[in-house]
C-alpha cells in the first residue's frame, strides 16, 4: 500500500469522526509459543490498515483537526543492543518518514503525552474491552485530564467502541485492497493445485498442507491466514479440523482448507477432491450437490441482494438434494417445511460465507437495523456450501457416510455483479479429474 492510500483512509475515519473526537489504535501484543519463544508477530489488523506501521509496543492516535498534525504514534525507539538480537526498528523517526505519522515519540513517553491529546476531546474512540490495560491507562490519562478542569481544560466524557465505525470502512475495499486480494487468491489458487496434483494414497495429511504451505511461500505469501485444515475421509466431517496427522487412504475424499496472507490480507479457499483421482458414485453424488449450491449462492452474491441470499439459495438446493437423495424424508412437496425446521442442519451446519479481507472474518456488520444488509460493490465475502455426513449419522445410508465436502470461493462484489477471485482453481468433477490425471482441466467453471 502506498502512504497516500493510508492518508486516505486516516481522513475517511477522521470525517466521521466528531470534531472534537479522538481515537486510539494499540498495537497487537507480543504473544508466547512457550517459555522464551514467541509465535510470529501479527500486527492489528486496524492500526495496520490506518498506518502500515508493523511492529509491537505502539499506539496510534488520530486527532481531527489538530493543527500540529493529526496523526501522533508511539513506538520503540531505536536501540542498537535490542536491535543486534531482534532486528532493525522504525524508531520514532521511521514513524515520521516513513509512516507518515505528523509527531512521533517513543512508547515510553505515553503516561506523559496522551493526556495532552485528550485535552479538550469530548468523545474518544478506541477498542474498548479488547485490552484490559488500555482501559486501565486510559481512565487513567482522563483523569489527570480532569484534575485541570478548574483551569478550563475539558476532559472527555464519551467513550465509544471503534470496532464498528472503522469495520464499517474497511468492509467496502479499494481499489489497492482489490489488487492486494486478487494476487493474494490467486497464489493460494496456484497452491491448491499444485496439491491436488500431488496427492496420492499412502502420503500424508501434513504432507499436503507442507506442500500447500511451500507453494505460497515461494511466490510471496509467506503466512498463513489460519492454520490449514487437511482432513481425509472421515476427518473432513471435522469443520475445523487441524490436527492434519493421518495417512490418505485410497477411495477417501480429501477437504483443504487453506489460503495465504498477502500484505495483511487473507484468501480463504476450499476444495474436496478425491486422494485417487476419481469420484466414487457416492462421492459424485454429494459433491454435485454442493456444488450446485455454491452455484446458486454465487448467483445470488450481486448488488441489491441482502447478505442472507446466498446463503438461502445454498440451503433451498441442499435440501432439495438431500431429499432428491433420500436422506431427508417427505419428497419435494415437504421441502419448504423442511427449510422452516431446518432439517438440513445436521448436514450442513454454517452458514454459507463470511466477510473477507484483512482478517480471515473480516469486520463489518451482518445486519443494519435488524435486517440482512444489502451488498455493495467493493465487499468481499467468501461462499462456502458443505454437507458432512460423518459414521453417526446411521439414519443415513452407508454409501453416503463419512463423506465431508466443502467447496469455498472468495467473492467480490462488483457494480455489474461478482467477480471470483479465486477462479482458477478446478471444482467441477470432470476439471478436477482431469486435472489429477494430468491433464488440463476441460473448463474453468
Amino acid at each position: 500500500m502506498t502512504a497516500s492510500e493510508y492518508k486516505r483512509r486516516r481522513r475517511r475515519l477522521a470525517a466521521a469522526m466528531t470534531p472534537t473526537s479522538v481515537a486510539l489504535l494499540p498495537a497487537a501484543a507480543e504473544s508466547i509459543r512457550n517459555r522464551d519463544v514467541h509465535y510470529p508477530y501479527r500486527q492489528d489488523s486496524d492500526l495496520f490498515y490506518m498506518t502500515g506501521f508493523p511492529e509491537p509496543d505502539a499506539l496510534a492516535i488520530l486527532a481531527p483537526g489538530r493543527k500540529e498534525g493529526e496523526l501522533v504514534l508511539f513506538c520503540r525507539p531505536h536501540d542498537a543492543e535490542r536491535e543486534l538480537w531482534e532486528g532493525e526498528r522504525a524508531g520514532v523517526e521511521g514513524a515520521r518518514e516513513i509512516f507518515g505519522a505528523d509527531e512521533a515519540y517513543p512508547i515510553g513517553k505515553l503516561d506523559e503525552a496522551v493526556p495532552k491529546l485528550l485535552e479538550n476531546r469530548d468523545r474518544v474512540y478506541y477498542p474498548a474491552g479488547a485490552d484490559p490495560e488500555l482501559d486501565r491507562r486510559l481512565m487513567e490519562w482522563v483523569n489527570i485530564v480532569k484534575a485541570k478542569v478548574r483551569s478550563g481544560v475539558r476532559a472527555p466524557t464519551e467513550f465509544i467502541v471503534l470496532d464498528r465505525l472503522l469495520g464499517e470502512q474497511r468492509l467496502v475495499k479499494s481499489k489497492a485492497e482489490i489488487r492486494v486480494m486478487r494476487r493474494a487468491a490467486r497464489i493460494s489458487a496456484d497452491a491448491h493445485r499444485r496439491v491436488m496434483r500431488l496427492c496420492r494414497p499412502g502420503m500424508w495429511e501434513y504432507q499436503l498442507e507442507a506442500e500447500f504451505v511451500q507453494a505460497c511461500t515461494s511466490r510471496g505469501g509467506r503466512f498463513q491466514a489460519y492454520p490449514p485444515i487437511v482432513g481425509s475421509g472421515a476427518n473432513a466431517c471435522v469443520l475445523h479440523y487441524v490436527d492434519n496427522r493421518h495417512q490418505l487412504k485410497d477411495g477417501d475424499l480429501v477437504l483443504i482448507d487453506a489460503g495465504c496472507e498477502l500484505e495483511g490480507y487473507a484468501s480463504d479457499i476450499t476444495r474436496t477432491f478425491p486422494v485417487n483421482g476419481r469420484f466414487n458414485a457416492p462421492q459424485r453424488e454429494l459433491y454435485a450437490l454442493v456444488l450446485a449450491a455454491q452455484k446458486a449462492a454465487i448467483a445470488k452474491a450481486v448488488p441489491g441482494n441482502r447478505w442472507n441470499d446466498p446463503h438461502k439459495a445454498a440451503v433451498r438446493t441442499l435440501t432439495r438434494g438431500l431429499v432428491e437423495l433420500g436422506i431427508l424424508a417427505g419428497g419435494k412437496k415437504a421441502i419448504p417445511k423442511l427449510i422452516k425446521e431446518e432439517k438440513y442442519k445436521p448436514y450442513f451446519m454454517h452458514r454459507t460465507g463470511h466477510w473477507l479481507g484483512m482478517d480471515v472474518h473480516d469486520v463489518g456488520d451482518y445486519k443494519i437495523g435488524g435486517r440482512w444488509r444489502r451488498l455493495e460493490p467493493g465487499m468481499a465475502l467468501t461462499v462456502e456450501p458443505g454437507l458432512y455426513i460423518p459414521a453417526v449419522r446411521t439414519e443415513v445410508p452407508e454409501p453416503y457416510r463419512n463423506i465431508g465436502i466443502r467447496i469455498e470461493d472468495d467473492v467480490l462484489i462488483t457494480s455489474d455483479g461478482n467477480e471470483v477471485l479465486s477462479s482458477g482453481v478446478p471444482k467441477t468433477v470432470e476439471d478436477i479429474e482431469s486435472w489429477m490425471s494430468g491433464n488440463t482441466p476441460v473448463s474453468n467453471r
